[in-house]
C-alpha cells in the first residue's frame, strides 16, 4: 500500500512519462464545443479513452450525445467496435455525464509494468477519437 504522497508521485510520474513518450498536443478540452471533451482516464482496474458530454443541462447533453450517436457506425468503423455508448455515465463525483468510451482492463496505474500497455492503448485510441472528432466537428457543432 502506498502513502498519499507516494501515490500522488506515482500518478504524476505516470502522466509525465506519457507526455515524454508521446510528444504531442492532444485536443482534450480544446474541442471548441462547450462541455464536450476528449479524455484519458484511469479508473483502476481500467484505462479509458472517451468523448465526454458534460453539459449540466440534460437537454443539451442529450442533444449532443444523440448527434454523436447518429455517427455510431462511423465511430465504430474508425475507432473500434468495442466502443461503449453510455448516455447516463456516473462519475465518481456523482455527476452524470454522457460518455462514449473504450477501455482496457485489467490494468493499474500503481503497477508500473502496466504503463507501456496503457500508453499504447491511450495513444492508439485517442489518436483515432481525435481524427474522428476533427472530421465531424462541424456536424456535431451545428
Amino acid at each position: 500500500m502506498y502513502s498519499k504522497e507516494e501515490a500522488k508521485q506515482i500518478r504524476q510520474d505516470f502522466w509525465t512519462f506519457f507526455g515524454k513518450r508521446y510528444h504531442r498536443k492532444w485536443t482534450l478540452y480544446d474541442t471548441k464545443i462547450k462541455d464536450i471533451n476528449l479524455k484519458f482516464s484511469m479508473e483502476d482496474p481500467r484505462a479509458m479513452v472517451s468523448i465526454d458530454v458534460e453539459h449540466d443541462d440534460d437537454v443539451f447533453r442529450e442533444y449532443y450525445f444523440d448527434k454523436l450517436k447518429s455517427l455510431k457506425s462511423i465511430l465504430i468503423e474508425e475507432v473500434s467496435e468495442d466502443l461503449v455508448f453510455d448516455p447516463h455515465y456516473l462519475l465518481e463525483s456523482g455527476k452524470e455525464i454522457s460518455r462514449i468510451y473504450i477501455y482496457l482492463e485489467p490494468v493499474k496505474l500503481m503497477r508500473k509494468t502496466d504503463w507501456p500497455k496503457i500508453y499504447e492503448f491511450f495513444y492508439k485510441y485517442m489518436d483515432r477519437l481525435e481524427t474522428f472528432f476533427w472530421e465531424y466537428q462541424d456536424y456535431i457543432k451545428e
